[in-house]
């Protein structure tokens, strides 16, 4: 793999088309859409507005639009005036009616008019069992707005997004919510329980650590079902920090010797191989290049820096080569993100988030100020959520690569202490 030595910094409202992630829509005139809510047969005003953000905010984070940041009111049938927006300029109108709550079921219509001929294009019906998951009717409703429309797709919106957040000294809980944060449902309380990792694109299984008479024990735990079952427990540090594209695999920091190393474990053969071998501190491996190599960070530098070294272990090869605290790696395909201390000395521009690729020579910066941390890519690699600190204010924030956008959504949940997507 080529070394990381030439430094191409992009400012984040200002990203050019690089060798690690094209841009695909830069330049390129979006499509206006009015959304218009014409819902008639719910009467609680607060929860209507909330679904209205939620449409609103799916149509800006997909950035396959220019969308008119307004609230629109008409009927499911319209008339022609509301048909055609004429006076917004409007090409696309996506309407829809609610009908239930949030503690009952929901129906969602949708319908995409042709604002030019004052057409319907498609209608579609959505249904919900559990009102509570309101944000995800939204969401799928705009992922098949995108599809239907032939656009670069925006599925992860339709993901969970797992985290644990501590509750109080020696307590954390593990919750899932929608990438906005506004559904959060909690999983597994009592106790220290943290660093949640997904067991798979299909989220249906999850890897968490616990402690059982305060040693570090591995479960995976099932969502479908409700079940946990036990897959190790060392002395000393035990997390999972990935898993394998087949699910076979999981990528282990353990120290059972009071020295953190990476490690490979195999579900089916309960097999464990030590991959490095550091009388240091190297943690948070991430399978790399279809698995065949392991980012990882290690103190060997005297600070925290990113590295990767072959899955069968070897030599270690160094993958960055700016910055002297370098930390909270993921990955994706052949590409890499991962959190860098910027200036010790100024609070407001502590840590940046950059993107780098094992096939290319090109650093992307993505973030331009606060403390950004926690990187992760989303299921499909087109984007990345982070933690965001800036002005005593928590942000999740949304990075959209090919369309060189960034969303945040504030905090509201405590402090968290580790995240998946």
């Amino acid at each position: 793999m080529k070394k990381l030595i030439t430094l191409v910094f992009f400012a984040l409202s200002l990203f050019g088309t690089d060798a690690t992630i094209s841009v695909v829509n830069q330049g390129v005139a979006l499509p206006k859409i009015v959304l218009q809510d014409a819902t008639t047969a719910v009467s609680d005003t607060a929860f209507k507005e909330k679904f209205h953000k939620i449409m609103l905010g799916d149509l800006k984070v997909s950035s396959d639009f220019e969308v008119v940041d307004e609230l629109i009111k008409s009927t499911y049938e319209g008339d022609p005036r509301s048909n055609t927006m004429s006076d917004k300029g409007a090409q696309l109108i996506f309407r829809y009616a609610l009908e239930g709550s949030q503690n009952s079921p929901l129906t969602l219509k949708v319908k995409l008019i042709d604002a030019q001929r004052a057409s319907v294009r498609y209608e579609k019906v959505y249904t919900m069992q559990n009102g509570d998951k309101y944000p995800f009717l939204a969401h799928k409703s705009i992922v098949e707005l995108t599809n239907e429309l032939g656009l670069p797709p925006v599925g992860w919106m339709e993901k969970f997004i797992i985290f644990s957040k501590y509750t109080s000294a020696k307590e954390s809980t593990i919750s899932v919510a929608d990438y906005t944060l506004t559904y959060q449902k909690p999983i597994i309380r009592g106790g220290l329980n943290i660093f949640p990792k997904w067991g798979g694109a299909d989220q249906t299984t999850f890897y968490y650590t616990s402690f059982v008479n305060n040693k570090p024990t591995l479960y995976r735990y099932n969502l479908q079902k409700g079940t946990k079952a036990k897959i190790i427990d060392s002395n000393g540090m035990l997390i999972a920090s990935d898993v394998s594209t087949d699910g076979r695999k999981l990528l282990l920091t353990m120290a059972p010797k009071d020295q953190p190393d990476i490690y490979v474990y195999d579900l089916s053969s309960k097999k464990l191989n030590q991959v490095t071998n550091y009388p240091g501190i190297d943690v948070n491996g991430n399978f790399v290049d279809n698995n065949s190599r392991i980012v990882f960070v290690s103190e060997r530098l005297g600070y925290p820096n990113i590295f990767s070294v072959s899955a069968n272990g070897g030599g270690v090869e160094q993958m960055v080569y700016h910055g002297k605290n370098n930390n909270s790696v993921s990955t994706y395909g052949s590409y890499i993100v991962y959190s860098s201390r910027e200036n010790s000395s100024d609070p407001s521009n502590s840590f940046n988030i950059y993107l780098i690729s094992t096939q290319t020579n090109f650093i992307r910066q993505l973030t331009a100020s606060g403390k950004n941390n926690y990187p992760r890519f989303s299921s499909d690699g087109e984007s990345v959520i982070f933690i965001k600190q800036l002005g005593g204010q928590s942000s999740l924030g949304v990075i959209r690569l090919n369309e060189n956008k960034s969303f945040q959504f504030p905090l509201k949940i405590g402090k968290i202490q580790s995240i998946d997507w």
